[in-house]
């Protein structure tokens, strides 16, 4: 439910909030006899499972203290010295002091599988118990099915495992803060059995570290002796390996290497001098083919410096064939000469080129043997080293055979244990407080999970709109008891209080009073049509003429609040279709001086078709000329449209909440249809308050006409 709105203000707060806390209270006060009763029962249970069925614990403590050591790496100490200091090596203790395999020991020590207290395979079964239970519908569901049954007799490693699994679950091993102490807690059904298990635990587990470390220590050994005969071995293969490759190359130092790379050097300097060479004689020969083709005298002469051609050039400029032919062929010879140094040239180039070749292929092989030489040199020196490590680390490592010490020391034995559950003072006020909790729950369950609607302020939460009215229960066994009631209890709550309903929708149109009201409400049986009279009989008090019409034609409830004449045979349809009068339709009840128009037994029409019809507006346009007041009992706005029709042609809609019963999303969906046609025409009421229940509730102090202070002005 919605909470109660506070007004503004730090002083109207503070109120509302006290009265909260007072509502509260008087809520569990209300329910104190449950809550007595959840208390009376939870300190009996927890009585007989203190004093009863808990059977007596004793713990008793023994202490170790673990020596510190400062890690050392690449010392044989690491092995046999005492035990890392920091916070995971102190957590790895704990754990290995409850590990399984010390609990093996333990429980192999000391015989535990032959106590029943661990073993529960030799514990009496008790006479009835939630196991017993499943085994017996296992093995009917088993028989019927025509399945042999299954042993549940464990065999004897299962035994062993669930009594190590019991076993650890009774000790417990904490490390002291800031300390290198361990507490280890044995928790058993017997004092000296408590003592026991903790120091034999403490003394299994000193011995378990010197035997670690004893087996570390030969596991170490082992390994060093293999590792040793194995690099020995590895060794010597390398040195054979490595005498055998200096023997088989030239070069073995890094000064002869150097002297076959200034050979190539050397070497490829003549070979770039003589392609040099060949270059320019190529040049040449070039250069004198190309004046051959030309025949220019002048410049062949220049070109050979050859005297025999320099007497022949005038001649031949001349025109002397004779000279020409002599200069040519001599010309001829020149070039022949400058080809044959061009071949001499090239053949020893060619000649330095495949020295050079065979030369750089010759240093490259004895580079890669000598680079290959200082490798296996390094790999037989690291070879070496490793060797002579591992052979000083097995000679430490022999000698430390027998001198291991443990970690740790006991530093106190245990004592017979003491006791410690169960706690029955303890017990007993837990079970108090658990008792009151789950009644105080019971009683605000109950209090908060009904989304129902108990206070105008609840309503006007979800609503959205000031509550109109409050309209009590009023004691009626039969409907048409209502005016009676209310006629001869003028000063009663109810009566009252539907005068404080009349009021208000009297007064929300301002100046404009409602003229036609509808009655309506989310779902029947929310005292919409008892209202509809209640407000009819109250507007008729005040002089005015009132017309009360049945709007809900599918479920005709006026008849039973009033008598029709037998003059009157006709209805609602029959006036608005003016098949009859409608002096004819309508009558007069003498009791209330209000006008009645019922609905007919079996309309011809459709009820939603029928609102909607022109017709009607007419028909109740005309009825506002002559009345007062027409107030319209519609039907339920969830179950049809009838009422959503006739809220359009209406001055107010009177929207009926049936107080503790009405649920809060039928309120919402309600409100949702009438809000498409205007909020502001709707006054919510809260009908058919019961007045002890506000009570019972905690409300009945502040609501109106249910207040302790209202019964000095109300009859009843």
């Amino acid at each position: 439910m919605a909470k109660n709105p506070t007004s503004s203000g730090t002083g109207t707060n503070s109120y509302s909030e006290d009265i909260d806390i007072l509502s509260l209270v008087s809520v569990l006060w209300r329910g104190k006899w449950l809550i007595g009763f959840c208390m009376t029962l939870t300190i009996l249970l927890g009585g007989y499972q203190a004093f009863v069925a808990a059977t007596p614990k004793y713990v008793a403590v023994a202490t170790l203290a673990l020596q510190p050591q400062n890690d050392q790496v690449v010392d044989i100490e690491s092995v046999v010295s005492g035990a890392s200091t920091d916070t995971s090596a102190l957590n790895t203790e704990l754990v290995v002091l409850r590990s399984r395999t010390l609990m093996r020991y333990l429980v192999k020590e000391l015989n535990l599988t032959e106590d029943p207290e661990f073993n529960a395979a030799l514990r009496e079964p008790p006479k009835f118990s939630s196991g017993q239970l499943r085994t017996a519908l296992r093995e009917f569901i088993l028989s019927s099915l025509g399945r042999p049954e299954e042993s549940t007799t464990p065999n004897a490693d299962a035994q062993l495992n669930a009594t190590i699994e019991n076993v650890r679950g009774s000790i417990s091993v904490i490390n002291q803060r800031s300390t290198y102490v361990f507490v280890i807690r044995a928790k058993t059904g017997s004092p000296a059995k408590s003592k026991l298990i903790a120091n034999t635990l403490a003394r299994l587990y000193i011995q378990d570290q010197i035997d670690v470390k004893f087996q570390t220590t030969e596991n170490a050994i082992n390994w060093l002796s293999t590792r040793v005969v194995e690099l020995e071995a590895e060794l010597e293969e390398k040195e054979d390996t490595l005498k055998q490759r200096a023997s088989e190359i030239d070069v073995t130092t890094t000064e002869a290497v150097e002297a076959l790379y200034q050979q190539v050097r050397n070497l490829r300097d003549r070979l770039a001098q003589a392609e040099v060479d060949v270059s320019g004689k190529r040049n040449q020969v070039a250069y004198l083919e190309d004046l051959r083709a030309a025949e220019d005298y002048d410049l062949m002469a220049a070109a050979v410096q050859n005297p025999a051609l320099s007497r022949n050039l005038a001649a031949a400029n001349n025109g002397d064939q004779n000279a020409r032919r002599v200069f040519l062929t001599r010309f001829d010879q020149s070039i022949e000469q400058a080809q044959s140094a061009l071949l001499r040239a090239e053949s020893q180039a060619e000649a330095l080129q495949i020295s050079l070749d065979r030369l750089d292929t010759n240093v490259a092989q004895q580079a890669d043997q000598f680079i290959a030489l200082q490798q296996l040199e390094r790999d037989t020196e690291a070879t070496r080293t490793l060797y002579e490590t591992f052979l000083t680390r097995l000679k430490e490592t022999s000698v430390q055979r027998g001198l291991h010490h443990a970690d740790s020391r006991i530093l106190s034995e245990a004592i017979p244990g003491g006791y410690v559950e169960p706690r029955k003072s303890r017990i007993l006020l837990l079970s108090a407080i658990m008792g009151f909790v789950i009644g105080a729950a019971i009683i605000f369950f109950r209090q908060v999970r009904n989304n129902k609607f108990r206070t105008a302020e609840d309503l006007e939460a979800v609503t959205g709109l000031a509550t109109h009215g409050q309209i009590p229960k009023m004691p009626l066994r039969k409907r048409n008891a209502l005016i009676p009631y209310l006629r001869e209890n003028p000063t009663s709550a109810a009566a009252e209080s539907i005068r404080n309903m009349r009021t208000s929708l009297l007064l929300t149109g301002g100046e404009n009073t409602p003229q036609v009201i509808l009655s309506t409400s989310s779902v029947p049986g929310e005292g919409k049509t008892t209202q509809a009279v209640a407000l009819a009989y109250s507007c008729s008090g005040l002089g005015k003429k009132v017309l009360l019409i049945e709007g809900d034609l599918r479920r005709r409830s006026l008849d039973n609040y009033f008598s029709a004449p037998t003059g009157v045979i006709a209805g609602l349809t029959s006036a608005v279709a003016g098949d009859v009068p409608v002096q004819d339709c309508i009558f007069t009840d003498e009791s209330t001086n209000v006008d009645i128009l019922l609905g007919e037994k079996s309309p011809p029409v459709n009820a939603a078709d029928f609102f909607s019809s022109l017709a009607f507006e007419n028909f109740l346009a005309e009825l506002r000329e002559t009345y007062d007041f027409i107030i319209i009992d519609a039907p339920p706005l969830l179950v049809v449209t009838d009422a959503r029709i006739l809220a359009r042609l209406t001055d107010r809609i009177m929207f009926l909440v049936a107080w503790d019963k009405t649920d809060q999303h039928q309120v919402e969906a309600s409100m949702a249809q009438l809000n498409l046609i205007e909020s502001n025409r709707i006054s919510p009421v809260l009908s058919l308050v019961d007045v002890k229940g506000m009570q019972r509730y905690g409300y009945g102090g502040r609501y109106g006409a249910y207040a302790s202070y209202g019964n000095k002005y109300y009859s009843s």
